[in-house]
């Protein structure tokens, strides 16, 4: 399930505007490629890097069992500083960096606050208010008008050697760190691949899917190297084994192929049928559809406390998405919470 969540989550970040916290790059190109009525290509590629990650974690599985331990022993002191400076490099990479020290701060307040307020399912509402429903909020606001989609075979949907190996090596230096690392996720693992490694609109979609796929994929080994879990997904599997052995190890990889595999076919199939009806949809009607379950979902799962952090999260995201700062700046909703835990 959680590998083929990590090749599917890009269909309703690219299609809806409503991305998870690891998927919300996704949102720009993505919808200006919804608009030019090639969101199914953008699918297919995130598709061929989703399939890049599952070669990558075959590739790096085994060294990365003896690797992991050496690197966080030596870094585990270090983390909190590492921490900070990932953050002022977030920060001070942005054209309108005082905006975005400010979105970082405000965005970490929240996050410190619902985790220590009695708010239920505490990252539940800063993360949708933030990432989902801020982008879904700004489109009613838009009006967006849905292209026609183009639904090519997967033989006309290419992308140039060098871009692909760009990309792919982009995802190998940078999603590795991000899988152990905690505060730090497949968002960040992206903006720092694409910095060491420049990336095209085309290649930053097989960056985004790798990374996605590798640090889910690494996040099982990373409990049997370290007895870290970096992902709900491993919390569960963790749960239910206690202990992992090697040959847990093999089924893992063994699961991870065969599920990534199949979820490529699906995703294919998921992705094709959106772009036939998402034209014959009133997206707006779809889109206030969308906030009220998101809405729903907060009320039921959390409390009417974690309504209020929910609504706050919106406006912050809304800010954020109109300054023209980047939403990894809203990243500050884990990272300052993660710092203040190791300082402190």
């Amino acid at each position: 399930m959680a590998i083929t969540h990590s090749f599917m989550d890009f269909i309703p970040s690219i299609f809806l505007g409503a991305p998870e916290d690891d998927t919300f790059l996704s949102i720009l190109p993505g919808h200006q490629m919804l608009k030019e009525g090639s969101a199914h290509e953008a699918i297919v590629l995130t598709l061929y890097g989703s399939l890049v990650g599952i070669l990558i974690i075959l590739i790096f599985a085994f060294p990365f069992i003896y690797l992991i331990p050496l690197i966080y022993s030596a870094v585990k002191f270090a983390i909190p500083f590492l921490l900070i400076f990932l953050s002022i490099y977030l920060i001070l990479r942005e054209e309108f960096f005082i905006t975005s020290l400010i979105i970082f701060l405000f965005s970490g307040f929240i996050g410190f606050s619902a985790l220590n307020l009695p708010v239920k399912e505490p990252l539940l509402p800063v993360l949708t208010g933030l990432f989902g429903a801020s982008a879904l909020t700004l489109s009613l606001k838009n009006k967006t008008e849905i292209a026609k989609q183009k639904t090519l075979p997967l033989k006309k949907i290419t992308i140039p050697k060098k871009e692909f190996f760009g990309a792919s090596l982009g995802a190998i230096l940078s999603a590795p760190l991000c899988s152990f690392l905690p505060g730090i996720g497949a968002g960040h693992a992206a903006i720092i691949g694409s910095e060491l490694i420049k990336q095209t609109k085309k290649s930053f979609f097989v960056l985004l899917g790798a990374i996605n796929t590798i640090v889910l994929g690494l996040s099982f080994i990373t409990i049997y190297s370290i007895g870290r879990t970096r992902t709900g997904s491993a919390v569960a599997v963790k749960e239910i084994l206690q202990e992992i052995t090697l040959s847990h190890l093999g089924v893992f990889l063994l699961v991870i192929v065969l599920s990534g595999s199949l979820a490529f076919f699906l995703t294919l199939q998921i992705s094709k049928f959106f772009s036939r009806k998402i034209g014959k949809i009133n997206y707006t009607t779809l889109t206030k559809l969308i906030l009220f379950f998101l809405t729903s979902i907060i009320i039921l799962f959390s409390n009417w406390l974690g309504l209020l952090v929910f609504f706050t999260s919106t406006f912050l995201g809304i800010f954020t998405i109109v300054s023209g700062v980047r939403r990894t700046s809203l990243m500050g909703c884990l990272l300052i919470p993660t710092i203040i835990f190791y300082l402190v």
